[in-house]
């Protein structure tokens, strides 16, 4: 009579898993890659996710060892505390790295594991990383967020703080590529533009800008990218001078933001906005538009009165 196997139950875990652990988009892929492998061969497995990244999902702490014939560990270095007890923890497991990096082969937490699938290890050939061949994602709208917590000449009428955490609250909520941005310059700190060109050229390659702020407004529709304008001061002040003087809808009040006209005018500018801001952006350069400059050489004619 023929011996029937056991079943195979997996645990797939990986630095994504542990509480003291991080998640980088890097891991995460290599993880949808093992994934892929494992559901097109029919094999069933579970993923283990840090409490402080994916709060609802399974926990190591939640895990009954006992439960699983095999642990599989993807991605990252092959190193520390973290991973030794791992092998402590499900030392009745086979237990298997896959698109690891090996410092060194004898350490405690590379040697523990019955076999290493390894992505880079001393004497021997480097082989593409897991996140190479992950399935397929689909492009998310990237953001540029400009805001601003100073302004304090507004005094009391400053809602700057609140328009700043309903704004970042909402986006982080939101399935997009976020990328905080600043209109000043700086010669000297490499985070921030050092040129109005440098700036402009990100601004041109967003889908959208969301911003509390006059020129995150303006640059951002010089650059043909609509924007999402707030006012961050009561009954209205700078920001909905100018979303009035270019002719662009998408301005909500201090008073009136929520999620509500946030979502309605995110998804304005990712459909007919893109259409207005360049629209806009041709008046700009066309010059159709009036502004104070216009009338600078007529005021200087103007003599100081004697005395």
């Amino acid at each position: 009579m023929r011996q029937r196997l056991p079943r195979r139950r997996i645990l797939v875990a990986g630095w994504f898993s542990f509480l003291h652990g991080e998640a980088t988009a890097g891991d995460v892929l290599a993880l949808r890659r093992v994934e892929d492998v494992l559901r097109r061969a029919g094999v069933s497995y579970d993923v283990v996710w840090s409490p402080g990244f994916r709060a609802g999902a399974l926990h190591l702490e939640e895990v009954r060892p006992e439960d699983y014939t095999h642990l599989v560990f993807v991605c990252g270095p092959l190193h520390g505390a973290q991973v030794e007890a791992l092998h402590r923890r499900f030392a009745h497991c086979a237990r298997i790295a896959v698109g690891t990096s090996v410092l060194d082969p004898d350490d405690p937490a590379v040697a523990g594991f019955h076999r290493v699938l390894a992505r880079d290890a001393p004497a021997a050939p480097p082989v593409e990383d897991l996140s190479a061949r992950a399935p397929a994602v689909p492009v998310r709208p990237v953001a540029g967020v400009i805001l601003t917590h100073g302004q304090y000449e507004y005094g009391p009428q400053r809602r700057h703080d609140e328009v700043a955490r309903t704004v970042t609250h909402w986006l982080a909520e939101r399935d997009c590529a976020r990328l905080e941005l600043d209109t000043r310059l700086d010669t000297h700190d490499w985070r921030l533009s050092a040129t109005p060109a440098q700036l402009l050229s990100v601004l041109a390659r967003l889908d959208l800008v969301v911003t509390d702020r006059l020129h995150g407004l303006v640059l951002a529709l010089r650059a043909g990218t609509p924007a999402i304008a707030v006012d961050p001061v009561a009954g209205g002040a700078k920001v909905t001078a100018q979303a009035r003087a270019c002719g662009w809808p998408a301005l909500i009040p201090a008073e009136r933001l929520d999620g509500r006209l946030l979502e309605r005018w995110w998804e304005w500018c990712l459909t007919s906005g893109r259409v207005a801001a360049r629209q806009v952006r041709a008046e700009f350069l066309e010059g159709s538009l009036p502004d104070s400059a216009d009338g600078l050489l007529e005021a200087l004619e103007v003599q100081r009165s004697p005395g």
